[in-house]
This record gives structure tokens, sequence and C-alpha cells, in this order.
């Protein structure tokens, strides 16, 4: 993700790329940046030539960028998956004090699906089935995905059901068979798929579909920019993208 939001960047005449932070001097003469950019190993002096950071790096160095950022007190877009309860508790504690983007798809796309299958689950009700499929390349490790529960979650909120009781997916499930009301999820794992998502609402005479597809890792590139230039002039909050597109706040 690192190249995509370089080169995301470069090609934007109202952004500048001031650092990036690397591990190791290797990785940073691969990296694809003028000499003028800050590029190390430590995170202080990366941070302190930017005015907004982004956060793509391993769920291992998030607690890091948190502290850093608070510390400096720049606001943060953070696009990370994988986190757990206690990094997202970091989060949670950083957006007291800075303004702070979190969200596990940075798809401009995905926030707008979400706020589609949020009106169509209030709408339908719990007469219709719900299904949520999504395909991702083989190397990826966590099923279901990150985005497939995120969008699961939103449907069993706007429903007014709790997300844990209803979620439903095969190799975890203690049932056989989904009950009535519980979200199905269905996992595929083949090639360089970059991620496809389907979450379908289906009764006995009908059935709605609402797909998305990545075709380039550069989409979550321009979500996360789109996401650095709204946050910057917002006060401290936890954010996510459908704030960035739907002003919520």
């Amino acid at each position: 993700m690192g190249r995509a939001i370089i080169a995301a960047i470069d090609e934007r005449d109202d952004l500048h790329l001031s650092g990036v932070w690397v591990r190791d001097a290797q990785a940073a003469a691969a990296l694809p940046v003028p000499a003028a950019v800050q590029v190390s190993a430590d995170l202080d002096r990366v941070f302190d030539a930017a005015d907004v950071i982004i956060d793509f790096s391993l769920s291992d160095a998030t607690s890091q960028v948190v502290a850093t950022a608070v510390r400096q007190q720049k606001p943060l877009v953070c696009g990370v998956s994988g986190l757990d309860d206690e990094q997202i508790g970091r989060i949670d504690a950083a957006s007291a004090v800075i303004p702070v983007v979190y969200d596990c798809n940075m798809s401009q796309g995905i926030a707008v699906l979400e706020r589609l299958i949020r009106q169509a689950a209030t709408t339908l009700g719990m007469e219709f089935e719900v299904e949520i499929d999504e395909t991702h390349h083989v190397h990826k490790k966590d099923a279901p995905s990150g985005t497939a529960l995120k969008l699961g979650a939103a449907v069993a909120e706007a429903r007014d059901q709790p997300f844990a009781a209803v979620r439903w997916y095969a190799p975890e499930a203690t049932t056989a068979k989904p009950a009535a009301g519980d979200i199905r999820f269905e996992v595929e794992r083949r090639g360089d798929v970059y991620g496809d998502h389907t979450v379908s609402f289906a009764s006995a005479t009908e059935r709605l579909a609402f797909s998305h597809s990545v075709t380039s890792r550069r989409v979550f590139a321009a979500g996360a920019l789109r996401a650095a230039t709204w946050i910057s002039t917002q006060a401290p909050g936890r954010f996510d993208m459908a704030d960035v597109l739907f002003h919520k706040t």
C-alpha cells in the first residue's frame, strides 16, 4: 500500500509527500521517492514534517504509530486491518486528543455500499434472509474478511440485531444450518482477487443484491487521501469513511 499511496500523492497538486516510515535502509532504498522526502526508521522524524499521518503498516506497528501521532498532535488516517480489541481501544483513546479516521476498508465504494445496505435492511426487515459473499486472493488469512464483517454488522445494526448472535459462518458455526434471521457468510480464496463483496437480501419471491469489486489496490490509496484531506480540518474524534463521504458530524 505504501507504493500505491506514494504514486497517488504524486498525481495530486494539492498534496505533498513529506515523509515515509520504513523498517530499514534496504527498504528505504527501494522506494520511488524524491531525495527531498524524509525516509527514515525514526517515526518521530517522519512525523515532524507532516500535517496528516496515513498508516497502512502492520497491526503490530499500529500502537506505536498511534502513540506518536498523539504525542505530536497529528491527525491520523489508519487503514490497518486485523486490529485486536486492545489496539482498537488505543485508537478510541487517541481520538479524544486527535482526529482519527479508522476504517478496515478505505474504499469509497464500500462506504456507499454500507449506506445502501443499511437502508435495504431497515426497509425489507426480517422477512428477507441475508447472505454476504466475499472473495479475496489466496494469501488472505482472515475469513470472513474485515470488510464482510463490517457489512454484516451494518445489516445487524439496521435490523436491531446483536451481530455476534446472528453471524453465521460454517467453519465457526455451532449449528448445521443458519437460523431464521442469521446473517450468513460465504468465503472464497482464489487467484489474486483484490476483493469482491456481494450482499444479498432474499425472500420467497424476490432477491436483491448489492455488489462491489476492487480492480486495483489504488482504490484504497484514493480513499485514504480523501480521508486525509477531510480530517485535516476536523476536531478530535473517531471517524470512518462514511463520515468522510457523508459528513455525518
